[in-house]
């Protein structure tokens, strides 16, 4: 996966907004206000691209032992967040349902009335 798609895939989640909250160099999109992926544009140009999503803590451990490109976040809390390797190794497909699930994780943990303004939104 490159920037652009991963780029582009994040934007098309509804809700969602692009952030530097921490410097320049950290891309944070959030859904209502909370972060659900993050990642450093130095490292993409580096060509050591990787994202930090959120995950279910018992799949975080899954996917860990399943996948040498996954693990616990970097510079995040190790339970609830995983850094995933996009060096090609991975299917696109299945890192987009990665930032599917930490999309939805978030959404779901916003309020009620949060969650019926973004489900209203227009794409």
């Amino acid at each position: 996966m490159n920037l652009e798609t991963f780029y582009e895939y994040c934007l098309s989640k509804k809700g969602v907004s692009e952030h530097f909250p921490f410097d320049e160099d950290t891309l944070v999109f959030k859904v209502g206000g909370k972060m659900f992926a993050l990642s450093s544009l130095s490292q993409w140009e580096k060509n050591e691209q990787s994202v930090n999503l959120k995950c279910d803590p018992d799949r975080a451990e899954e996917l860990r032992a399943e996948y040498d490109e996954i693990k616990p976040g970097f510079h995040m809390s190790k339970v609830h967040w995983n850094t995933v390797a996009l060096n090609g190794n991975l299917p696109a497909k299945f890192v987009k349902e990665l930032i599917d699930h930490s999309y939805e994780l978030v959404f779901k943990s916003l309020t009620k009335k949060i969650q019926n303004e973004i489900i209203e939104l227009e794409n």
